[in-house]
């Protein structure tokens, strides 16, 4: 299993529940190795609180505290696959939750800047990544709709949370050339959206229709 900056060796084969969950997403459709192997590499059950341990391994979201979830890893998978990572990027996470998808992330790309809202989410997130070894992810606390334009421009820009329209400091943000992958629409039900920041224009295709916890901030969702 390829290994990418910032990760310890995770050995030949990850446990058999994880194995099997990477399996039955292959299945149903993912197709990027990188993206499987990275999964295959990511201890979710470190990442949900210890009472759901024993369901890490389901392709669903689960509860974190605070109102929030962690996705499910189907959705992780196809987030991951859709931002078209090769390695090397820089890429910008809006809304760390567990820090499951900074993760996954890690493996896929040179940095990984992820910026949350919840105190006690960021201190909980920097705590699991640091005993999962990971070295490529800083966790920021503030408004991510607001995005992080100290260190822009970024390769790829992934949006966890479902806000009524894209930020526009994210897609000022967002390299030429680069992608931005994230949940748009109306309050509860959104579509998955992908732009891709051309030479002169913002190209957008829709990838499907899903459901996430509100975007909140300036440019998503009032708290």
């Amino acid at each position: 299993m390829a290994e990418g900056p910032g990760w310890p060796s995770v050995g030949r084969s990850a446990p058999r529940p994880r194995r099997r969950m990477v399996e039955r997403l292959a299945a149903a459709g993912v197709r990027d190795a990188r993206v499987l192997a990275a999964l295959a590499a990511v201890d979710r059950e470190a990442l949900v609180p210890e009472a759901l341990r024993h369901q890490a391994h389901y392709d669903r979201a689960l509860p974190i505290g605070d109102g929030q979830t962690i996705s499910a890893p189907g959705v992780v998978a196809a987030m991951s696959e859709a931002l078209e990572l090769r390695g090397g990027e820089s890429v910008l996470e809006i809304g760390t939750g567990s820090g499951y998808q900074a993760a996954v992330l890690a493996r896929l790309a040179g940095r990984v800047v992820s910026v949350e809202r919840i105190p006690r989410l960021a201190d909980r997130a920097r705590s699991a990544l640091d005993a999962l070894g990971v070295t490529n992810v800083v966790v920021h606390l503030g408004d991510g709709t607001r995005g992080r334009p100290g260190d822009a421009p970024f390769d790829a820009i992934v949006v966890t949370a479902g806000g009524p329209a894209v930020p526009a400091p994210l897609l000022e943000q967002l390299a030429e050339g680069g992608r931005l992958v994230g949940p748009f629409g109306a309050r509860g039900r959104q579509r998955l959206v992908r732009v891709r920041r051309g030479r002169e224009r913002f190209e957008q295709e829709i990838l499907g229709e899903c459901r996430f916890v509100d975007l909140v901030g300036d440019n998503g969702w009032a708290a």
